[in-house]
């Protein structure tokens, strides 16, 4: 199927509210997991775009504990949702938030060595901003660590995965859900984003059973 855009922020409080208290911690722990384990030697002043509520955030703090992270949220609910999480997992002294919205991020080029991102890409009109911010923040040799949601074949692929994956979720959550896979990007589209942005050496691989992983060094 075509790709069909989602509405770009999560603005609403129950949009985020319902996200927030969903289920992911199995993709989010696998996406820490991963990182840490290839790119544990880089964790040290981290970027993590489209942070959400927090989570990966806080996964990633306590498995790497000499790493300070700038979390990056276009969504004020959001970024009001994960300072209340960072600070009650008290990892606030390691984790700076900033709400602020791609491709304007008021944060030095060069200053990051590693930078991430994690179910942000498919919310974007205009896939290319990430790449170019990818870029610009990370200094030369730092890790790239991006996961996404690939693009079902139909939509009824898609609401299948709704129904096996988040099925037991608040129904908020669940067509959110489904947009996020309608707008999501194939395997093929986002190598070739890479090549576009000059990132070609970049891996794109599938992780687990509706993600893809772009890894690699600047």
């Amino acid at each position: 199927m075509d790709r069909v855009l989602e509405p770009q922020l999560m603005d609403d409080e129950a949009q985020s509210r319902a996200y927030a208290k969903a289920d992911f911690s199995a993709s989010n722990q696998r996406f820490v997991d991963e990182l840490v384990d290839r790119f544990r030697s880089q964790l040290r002043r981290v970027v993590d775009l489209g942070c959400g509520p927090g989570d990966v955030t806080i996964r990633l703090a306590r498995a790497a504990p000499d790493a300070t992270i700038t979390a990056v949220d276009g969504s004020p609910p959001m970024i009001r949702l994960a300072r209340r999480a960072v600070r009650e997992a008290d990892v606030d002294t390691r984790v700076g938030l900033l709400e602020a919205v791609l491709p304007d991020l008021p944060l030095d080029a060069h200053a990051f060595d590693a930078v991430l991102s994690k179910d942000l890409l498919h919310h974007l009109p205009d896939p290319s901003v990430l790449w170019r911010e990818v870029m610009r923040l990370g200094v030369p040799g730092a890790a790239v660590f991006v996961m996404d949601l690939i693009r079902p074949d139909t939509p009824e692929i898609a609401r299948a995965i709704v129904t096996t994956v988040a099925g037991n979720e608040d129904a908020i959550l669940q067509q959110d859900f489904f947009n996020s896979l309608c707008a999501a990007f194939t395997i093929e589209e986002v190598t070739r984003q890479l090549y576009a942005a000059g990132l070609g050496a970049l891996e794109v691989t599938r992780s687990g059973d509706r993600h893809l992983l772009v890894q690699g060094r600047l």
